[in-house]
């Protein structure tokens, strides 16, 4: 009997932050510690992913002595964006966050990103199924 694999969509924090690129550091580093968020999506004019901002780009900004108050975001962002649709299965999740050696992953659907998926999230669903749903 095969194991029903369970979607990204049922574990994801729905409501993602977002950020462009355009918008200051200072800005972007004031949102993720007013909504308690390890990371923001960078977002186009169109709020398709375009990077990631995260609590290691704000830690690479506050130690480059160079960087003044009006540098923006497109500076220490990641360009590179890995995303996973919500009907993919966790344990499609892991092993891309896994392979790209990542910690939060947006999740998109057909109309842009709805939500966010950390190993911290992953972590604690696994401990609690007991990976049972990793089949």
């Amino acid at each position: 009997m095969e194991q029903k694999r369970t979607p990204v969509a049922r574990l994801m924090t729905s409501g993602v932050h977002t950020v462009t690129a355009d918008e200051t550091v200072a800005d972007a580093a004031t949102r993720l510690l007013e909504q308690g968020v390890g990371s923001l999506v960078v977002v186009d004019g169109d709020d398709q992913p375009v990077g990631m901002f995260t609590t290691t780009d704000l830690a690479e900004f506050a130690a480059d002595t160079a960087a003044g108050d009006d540098v923006t975001v497109s500076k220490y962002m990641t360009d590179r964006v890995v995303t996973i649709s919500v009907r993919d299965s966790l344990s499609d999740a892991a092993a891309r966050m896994l392979g790209n050696g990542i910690h939060h992953l947006p999740v998109t659907d057909d109309d842009g990103v709805v939500g966010m998926l950390s190993t911290m999230d992953l972590t604690a669903h696994f401990s609690y199924t007991g990976g049972s749903d990793m089949v």
